[in-house]
């Protein structure tokens, strides 16, 4: 039976997962009834309503692994559930990540004031390209997301088990150096399209920049619509930026936890840090899109009539 702590833990990450799942949710049937109502979805809507389905999935596990830790830690007495659930988990980060950064770059193509030639074909290319930049997404967390399935030993999960107060065999060091290795080398690589996010959000900022300088100078105000337009951008992926950074330390808290005691703990408290990031980054990008902030205000409305 759990006791208090983990009873507590896992009731915030309930609270957590319900919050993440209404906001993206929302998302995805808001967007989905405007692609059925006018038979066909803009480039930006086609990337939110991926970006929601992925953190959907991404928050299932998350609370999966949560409740099995808990209430069912026997399940992973073997290695084979615990490849499952590494191996959805791993693939459901990758495509969040990986979506969040074609939002990223969306935003910075449409919305940024530059001349380059190269800048100027990808901003022309851009809405033909998404869907299969966004397969591309796919196809590529997979591959990445294989090896998980193959780094688990069948005793594992006994391995983990053990304390430091325990005679702690080499095999054992052994196993969980391997697997934490592993983890950490396979979320390195979301260091890849965050630095692409990192470099889109960047570029906004001398794009805003250059924009007031210019008007400025023709004695114009200064929030006309490209300057909202740049505002909410940086918002979106700035927001995004930072949760992810506690996204990663949650992870590192997560698996330096096998190499101590009370594994399961730990691992939830790392996991209730996890939920944060595709949890709250729903209403950011709800706030930020128009179409979507309408959408919630009319449903307020009624909720607020009743």
């Amino acid at each position: 039976m759990p006791g208090k702590v983990e009873s507590t833990l896992v009731l915030i990450a309930t609270g957590e997962f319900s919050v993440g799942i209404l906001g993206n949710a929302f998302i995805g049937l808001v967007n989905c009834m405007d692609w059925l109502k006018n038979r066909k979805i803009a480039s930006i809507d086609l990337i939110l309503t991926s970006l929601a389905i992925s953190r959907i999935c991404l928050l299932c596990i998350i609370l999966l692994d949560c409740f099995i830790l808990v209430m069912y830690p026997d399940i992973y007495i073997t290695g084979k559930q615990m490849r499952i659930i590494d191996f959805f988990w791993t693939l459901t980060n990758h495509l969040s990540v990986w979506f969040a950064t074609c939002l990223s770059i969306f935003y910075f193509l449409k919305i940024a004031n530059f001349f380059h030639p190269l800048f100027l074909w990808m901003k022309w290319r851009i809405d033909r390209v998404i869907l299969r930049i966004l397969l591309g997404c796919f196809a590529l967390s997979v591959f990445i997301s294989l090896p998980v399935t193959k780094n688990l030993n069948d005793d594992f999960r006994s391995c983990v088990k053990v304390k430091w107060k325990t005679n702690l065999s080499l095999r054992c060091r052994v196993n969980k150096a391997e697997y934490a290795s592993n983890k950490i080398v396979l979320n390195l690589l979301t260091l890849f399209p965050f630095s692409v996010s990192l470099i889109s959000f960047l570029l906004l900022i001398l794009s805003l920049r250059r924009h007031m300088r210019q008007m400025q100078l023709n004695a114009t105000g200064c929030r006309d619509p490209s300057t909202e337009a740049h505002a909410g951008a940086l918002k979106a992926v700035i927001s995004f930026l930072l949760l992810f950074v506690a996204y990663c330390l949650s992870f590192l808290i997560a698996t330096s936890s096998y190499f101590m005691p009370e594994t399961e703990l730990a691992v939830i408290l790392g996991e209730l840090i996890a939920l944060i990031y595709p949890s709250s980054h729903s209403f950011i990008l709800i706030l930020g899109n128009n179409k979507l902030r309408q959408a919630s205000l009319r449903v307020l409305w009624k909720v607020a009539d009743v």
